[in-house]
């Protein structure tokens, strides 16, 4: 930024009287401290009303647009305009003003400038997005409806990568805009969204997922073995959770913690594969149950083959399974049924 805003703000605040000077600079954060601060602390401090606080604010900030100072400043404004621009036209707060500066009170000098100029317009948080402002309102109404049908479509349990994220942004925000330079912005209007967030793998999802917010060893094991894409042993898996994302996890809690949730299925000894790659619970007996009821008799290599897809055990333990009387007999022509 090329905008000289520690001056701009100092002309800009010398045209008021020293009260409304020094609420201001306060109520924005633009004295050595940095910090703002609440209408109630600036009442407190003047022995006025939180509601005469923000008065007197507000009669500053007009009577800054009317000044000769704020008349001399349109080339400084329409620069930051441009700025905002170049980020899309509708930027989150804070992300943006972190792009533009360092430390706090230059962050805090840019903020006044947008609150000043009446060449932006601030979007208060609510429920679905964070603090925006805008150039462009009927683009970032576009952009609001965009984000909220495409957080529709996402289910607890959906991890997508950013670039599978941004292809699924563009193709809502297409049926809204065709501005030319939509597929350049979309990245950094997902940052708007309070509904969708990133995981520390880098995987997108709704926000409350407990795939990006994890909770405990659990959903760290889930995204170890999503990662892996294969079976782990439970000590492996905690030994990988400490290594990713820093959190101890000891191999017994862990086996604990694994052995009660749907998500993760006992594959062999110790080892963890996930439900969703088509694994189902159960003893090697009850796997090779339900493969013969949902396909009939099986030959011995079928029951094998089968076997292994949904468990990591030596052939001898399913032969020596499939060989018990009480739950499967032989036919005639050497394939294997159930008993009953």
């Amino acid at each position: 930024m090329n905008i000289k805003v520690k001056d701009i703000t100092k002309r800009l605040l010398d045209e008021l009287p020293k009260r409304s000077q020094d609420i201001l600079t306060k109520r924005y954060g633009l004295g050595k401290v940095a910090k703002r601060e609440t209408l109630e602390g600036i009442g407190r401090e003047y022995k006025i009303t939180r509601e005469r606080v923000r008065q007197i604010e507000a009669f500053a900030l007009n009577l800054i647009r009317k000044s000769k100072a704020y008349a001399g400043s349109q080339g400084a404004f329409a620069q930051l305009k441009k700025i905002v621009d170049d980020f899309g036209g509708i930027v989150h707060e804070q992300l943006f003003l972190e792009s533009q500066a360092k430390d706090k009170l230059t962050q805090n000098q840019i903020h006044f400038l947008l609150v000043v100029s009446d060449a932006f317009t601030k979007i208060k948080e609510d429920e679905d997005f964070h603090h925006r402002w805008t150039t462009n309102e009927e683009l970032a109404t576009k952009v609001h409806q965009s984000l909220k049908n495409l957080c529709s479509n996402f289910t607890e349990g959906d991890l997508v990568s950013e670039p599978e994220l941004v292809e699924k942004f563009l193709k809502e925000l297409k049926t809204l805009s065709s501005e030319p330079k939509v597929s350049q912005f979309a990245d950094k209007w997902l940052t708007l969204s309070k509904s969708l967030a990133k995981n520390p793998l880098g995987e997108w999802g709704l926000a409350s997922s407990p795939n990006i917010r994890m909770r405990g060893i659990r959903d760290y094991a889930y995204l170890v073995l999503r990662k892996a894409q294969k079976p782990l042993h439970f000590s492996e898996v905690a030994k990988q959770i400490q290594k990713t994302f820093g959190r101890e996890a000891h191999p017994a809690t862990c086996h604990n913690e694994l052995i009660k949730d749907n998500r993760f299925v006992l594959v062999g000894r110790g080892l963890y594969a996930l439900t969703e790659w088509g694994y189902s619970k159960g003893t090697v007996i009850e796997v090779i149950q339900k493969l013969i009821k949902e396909h009939g008799p099986l030959s011995r290599q079928e029951v094998v083959e089968g076997v292994l897809k949904q468990r990591q055990v030596k052939l001898n333990t399913i032969i020596v399974n499939l060989q018990n009387p009480k739950f499967f007999k032989r036919l005639s022509d050497g394939r294997f049924n159930l008993a009953k």
